[in-house]
């Protein structure tokens, strides 16, 4: 079972989450931010993942505080639920298109926390969400999830695609690495171990 809940309270979030790495892409969701939601829905969906998320944060001041804490809780559950990484292939790639808007991700499974972000995105809010916000939550997620994770817009005329897209590309990336392969008999690394 590749599964973890937590839970994390600071003064300026409270947060439950919790994650089924086999899952069917269920979603439930409310942080109080109606496109980061919108977001996090398409990560379980095409991460084929289940998701819950709970997070009430200061939003009276905005919503960076939830997004990132948001990130940080799921990146440490993920990395959790995945436990001692045996049989799993390890590297995910997708490369997703959203009418106008094409997206790249590269996922490494490595614990080596590291992320690069190529995205033009306008700062503009799509709702109540900072566009910018997206490579926040990229960051908080790749850093408490110890993975390497590269993310390319390659381009996109509208923010909302873009941003809409990277999310699926890196959803895709994500169940391609995290998938267990039958030829993988223990540890994908030829170091034998996957660093900590």
């Amino acid at each position: 079972m590749r599964t973890h809940e937590l839970s994390r309270e600071t003064r300026e979030t409270s947060i439950r989450v919790s994650v089924d790495l086999d899952g069917i892409g269920e979603a439930t969701v409310n942080t109080g931010i109606g496109f980061f939601d919108h977001m996090l829905v398409h990560l379980a969906h095409h991460g084929r993942m289940n998701l819950t998320v709970e997070a009430k944060g200061d939003l009276h001041i905005d919503p960076h505080h939830t997004v990132e804490d948001v990130g940080i809780c799921l990146g440490q559950a993920f990395r959790a639920a995945l436990g001692e990484p045996r049989g799993i292939a390890r590297f995910g790639h997708a490369v997703v298109p959203m009418d106008e808007a094409l997206a790249e991700a590269a996922v490494d499974v490595s614990g080596r926390p590291f992320l690069v972000f190529r995205a033009d995105i306008p700062k503009v809010k799509l709702g109540d969400f900072d566009a910018e916000l997206a490579e926040e939550f990229m960051r908080a997620f790749a850093m408490h999830s110890k993975c390497t994770v590269h993310l390319e817009v390659r381009y996109a005329s509208n923010v909302h695609h873009s941003v809409e897209v990277l999310f699926k590309a890196f959803a895709r990336a994500l169940a391609v690495a995290v998938a267990l392969d039958p030829r993988v008999t223990g540890i994908p690394s030829t170091k034998g171990v996957i660093e900590a």
